[in-house]
């Protein structure tokens, strides 16, 4: 049996000669008797914090923990995607009339339109519906059955039934005709990995898929740029998280190449709305500059990017007014982060609700403040951030 994140973290500090003490005062956001708990297996760190100890250990966060750090959807979201599951394994509604191609590739454009303004209720209600149609057209096209469960998976993941999302994107690829299709669906597997807290799995498959889509540049479509260099923002991504800044740095100058060879913003598939291009890796950087506390240098990226034109209020952009509001949050600038925050909730409720980052923004907010605004205590509400 391994040992627990408690005993890896005890472990490493004391082949660090550092004392409880002096690992707490090196890491901003987990306090003496947090370690402590940690420590004992009373305390389950969240990412972030993790981290923090990583890099005064001098150790990968992945060495520390890979995993267990995932926040599992609620009674209510459960509830609403009952119908889901129970198509997934062949439990359908009935249907109004035959099933056709033409009538599938229609709906599921239809529900692409939904993931780009969060009709999260919608996708839930119509789902069962398309997914009972593919099942009928089978054989008649594999590649429209791959987008359909790759939307699929994206949706479960977004509202946080991971282990249905990894066995539905597992079928996706296996579905796939073309390592497009295939890619696209392993950039969705390789994003739910890493909402687990996977940081080292979600890191070897994203280059693992990098190095099987890998286009020759001189001759690559925008479709391969797209998919190859968003495998290359995880990399980075998760390579920041465990703590190997060189690797990230490495990974983001293969996405800045791809992006820069692409010159603009895309859609990298057909099942999603999902983006890639310049605009989406300077969010990626901005993103890396507020996990490793550089709040300034965050804020300056996002004040310097563009205003995304090519869905603007999508999942990968209100993610960055996420690191934007923990950026002004780090540097004490409470109003500004509830600012941004209340526009996300206005522009997405069903999205934001779903975002353990929004409620952990949320909770350094209260914990700093001496006192709450009426606001801040509605919002907290809003987002189901727990006492």
């Amino acid at each position: 049996m391994g040992l627990d994140c408690g005993e890896r973290v005890r472990n490493a500090r004391k082949r660090s000669g550092l004392t409880q003490s002096e690992l707490a005062e090196r890491c901003p956001d987990v306090s003496l008797s947090q370690l402590r708990a940690i420590e004992r297996g009373e305390y389950n760190p969240r990412q972030y914090a993790l981290r923090q100890m990583a890099v005064a250990l001098r150790v990968r966060t992945s060495t520390l923990a890979d995993g267990g750090d995932a926040e599992y959807a609620d009674v209510e979201t459960e509830a609403a995607w009952t119908s889901v599951r129970r198509a997934l394994i062949g439990q359908f509604p009935e249907a109004d009339s035959p099933a056709s191609v033409i009538g599938v590739r229609t709906d599921l454009e239809s529900l692409r339109g939904m993931l780009g303004t969060h009709r999260y209720g919608e996708v839930a209600a119509r789902l069962p519906g398309l997914l009972r149609d593919t099942d009928d057209i089978d054989g008649q096209g594999r590649t429209i059955r791959s987008r359909v469960l790759n939307l699929t998976g994206w949706m479960l993941t977004q509202c946080r039934q991971f282990d249905l999302a990894e066995a539905t994107l597992d079928r996706a690829i296996d579905a796939s005709e073309d390592r497009m299709d295939a890619g696209a669906a392993a950039n969705t597997l390789v994003w739910v990995l890493l909402r687990q807290g996977k940081i080292a799995q979600a890191r070897d498959t994203a280059i693992r898929w990098a190095d099987e889509i890998e286009p020759r540049f001189s001759r690559a479509t925008t479709a391969e740029l797209s998919v190859w260099g968003r495998m290359w923002l995880y990399v980075a991504n998760c390579s920041l998280r465990d703590n190997a800044t060189g690797d990230a740095e490495d990974a983001m100058n293969l996405a800045r190449a791809a992006s820069a060879r692409i010159g603009q913003e895309v859609y990298t598939d057909a099942s999603t709305v999902r983006t890639f291009g310049p605009i989406t890796v300077a969010h990626i950087a901005a993103e890396g500059y507020a996990l490793e506390g550089r709040a300034a240098l965050a804020l300056s990226i996002a004040e310097q990017t563009p205003v995304a034109t090519l869905q603007p209020v999508a999942a990968s952009r209100l993610r960055h007014r996420l690191d934007v509001a923990s950026a002004h949050s780090q540097l004490g600038q409470y109003g500004e982060a509830m600012a941004v925050l209340q526009r996300t909730w206005s522009d997405a409720p069903e999205w934001l609700v779903q975002q353990r980052y929004a409620r952990d923004v949320m909770s350094s907010i209260i914990t700093k403040r001496r006192t709450l605004t009426p606001e801040m205590r509605d919002l907290a509400d809003k987002i189901r951030l727990e006492y």
